[in-house]
């Protein structure tokens, strides 16, 4: 996955336009090192799955 694909699809989970995302093991570690370099990191929420997949959510109050 690219990262101008991965940037998009979080800035759907930001604007609500979708209400989580599905990452594949195979691209997690793409995408967990672009979202901590953002500054509303705080606020992707990703809950594992079975192997090693994620589903990430976008909180409206950041996680502590």
């Amino acid at each position: 996955m690219t990262q101008e694909k991965i940037m998009e699809l979080l800035n759907q989970l930001r604007t609500g336009e979708m209400k989580e995302l599905y990452i594949d093991n195979a691209d997690f570690y793409e995408v967990r090192k672009i979202i901590v370099e953002q500054d509303d990191f705080k606020h992707f929420q990703g809950i594992a799955q079975r192997n090693g997949h994620v589903i990430y959510k976008y909180l409206e109050v950041p996680r502590s």
